[in-house]
């Protein structure tokens, strides 16, 4: 069984009180920038194990009567037509489906702010789009010099000039699609409209990593580092945190550069600045709910491997530089990570080895170690699905969940008529044949109520997988690695 590291249901708990105080220091009202992802946080859940991906918007229900959310989107990403990678859709699409998710857990989205808006055509589209649903907007405007050119930012030609978002709760929590897309510019925005009409207000930011309480090497926060390789984040003792108050806490270097500017905004705005230290900005609670710390350890050193094997795919992809794989590979010799610690992958490439084509491997809950291999009709990751399905059931391996004279048609079926040219079988193909088996095979009905059980198991491929197979086993909980290379030597692998 996985250790528990975390302890959610204290999280929730202390973390909404933590807030409401610091809605209480501002006098009841509270623009809070929300960094990271409120929805889906896997990336928290994978190196704090007890972290439930949706803890962030649950915690938020806390104050379902209280709070309101406003949506920024940078007008510039609209106009670039630019896409979320994890999601594969653009930036003003996932607006929507993000007011959709707020409002299913009956949260209140107030509206949606467009920033760096220049009047572009597409922002000005998207404008219309959320007009014809019933969604307010407002615009903010690039201000030259920002955010180093403190007193034209503070001024009538600065913030002034952008429109005032009218909100109605104690706490106004600023969310995006993504990063860039001006969530503290829309939060010092609204300090300075809100002080201009006598309401006092106060700013907070709420990221989950770097955790501030945990020593600047620890796994947890090296796993934040390699997250975000590609951002070129670095976390590092924060300098003014520890002149103020003689305490060391971690904080990340964009923070740390921008708190004089920010302190000085805030000091022409409101007359003096709330904070001594970026980490005073911050109201994470994530430090005190960690409960097994060696299993937090272990788990971040698991992600800080598993994403050293993302980067060294996706830089076969062309999806990124050799400059993020040095990173990784540097914060691996950091850790003294090597790829022993997840023993799936050294099972993935033996078995490879010896039966001369792509296979992979999983590691169940229990421990044990399940392969699959590549064959005439199955994808190594559809038998390694299966064959992990038999294990779980107590099915033996020998026995065969889907009939033969099924599967060959199916494989006929998509190169003779639907034109592909590899026969074999994906993950979710192979699903729906076992589910159709499982109507007259009783071991079939066991295998697939085991679906379930795959959540937080961990596989590696000896080759990069489709992103079919890809897609369903990460839907299945499955946490997927692959060795960095194609199964052929083709130039197009779609």
């Amino acid at each position: 069984m996985k250790r528990i590291g975390f302890d959610n249901e204290k999280y929730v708990k202390i973390q909404s009180e933590h807030i409401r105080e610091r809605i209480d220091q501002f006098g009841g009202k509270l623009y809070m920038e929300f960094g990271g992802k409120l929805f889906d946080d896997y990336h928290a859940s994978r190196v704090l194990p007890g972290f439930l991906p949706d803890s962030k918007i649950h915690m938020l229900q806390q104050f379902r009567d209280d709070v309101e959310i406003v949506i920024a989107i940078n007008a510039e990403a609209i106009e670039q037509n630019k896409m979320r990678s994890d999601l594969g859709i653009t930036y003003e699409d996932d607006v929507l489906r993000l007011i959709d998710g707020f409002r299913s857990m009956d949260l209140y989205v107030g509206s949606v702010v467009l920033t760096h808006y220049s009047g572009q055509n597409s922002a000005d589209a998207f404008l219309k789009r959320l007009t014809s649903l019933g969604i307010r907007s407002y615009r903010h405007y690039p201000i030259e010099g920002y955010p180093s050119a403190v007193a034209h930012v503070v001024s009538e030609e600065g913030l002034g000039k952008n429109d005032y978002i009218e909100t109605s709760r104690p706490l106004v929590v600023i969310t995006a699609p993504g990063p860039g897309s001006g969530k503290m510019a829309t939060c010092l925005s609204q300090l300075y409209h809100e002080n201009k009409r006598g309401i006092r207000a106060g700013y907070a930011k709420f990221e989950t990593f770097p955790v501030w309480s945990l020593p600047l090497k620890h796994p947890v926060n090296l796993a934040y580092e390699a997250a975000t390789a590609d951002l070129s984040d670095v976390n590092m003792i924060d300098p003014y945190h520890l002149e103020a108050y003689g305490e060391l806490a971690v904080n990340y270097n964009r923070d740390v550069e921008i708190f004089p500017v920010l302190d000085a905004i805030f000091k022409l705005i409101q007359g003096e600045s709330p904070y001594k230290s970026p980490t005073d900005m911050g109201v994470n609670m994530i430090g005190s709910c960690i409960v097994d710390d060696e299993a937090c350890r272990e788990a971040s050193l698991k992600e800080i491997l598993r994403r050293y094997y993302i980067a060294c795919v996706e830089r076969v992809q062309g999806k990124c530089d050799d400059e993020v794989v040095r990173k990784l590979d540097l914060l691996m010799k950091q850790a003294g990570i090597t790829s022993e610690i997840r023993p799936e992958i050294s099972a993935a490439l033996l078995k490879a080895e010896t039966t001369g084509g792509p296979a992979g491997a999983l590691r169940l809950p229990d421990g044990r170690v399940i392969t699959g291999k590549t064959s005439d009709i199955l994808g190594a990751a559809a038998a390694l699905l299966l064959n992990a399905l038999k294990a779980i059931g107590g099915i033996d391996d020998h026995f065969d969940l889907i009939a033969t004279e099924v599967l060959k048609p199916v494989c006929d079926l998509k190169t003779r008529y639907l034109h592909h040219k590899n026969p074999r079988l994906h993950t979710d193909e192979v699903l729906m044949a076992l589910t159709i088996s499982s109507l007259t095979n009783p071991m079939a009905q066991v295998a697939k109520e085991q679906l379930s059980r795959l959540n937080d198991t961990e596989a590696h491929f000896s080759v990069i997988i489709s992103d079919e197979d890809l897609k369903l086993l990460k839907r299945l909980g499955i946490s997927v690695t692959c060795e960095p290379r194609y199964e052929s030597n083709r130039l197009y692998h779609k």
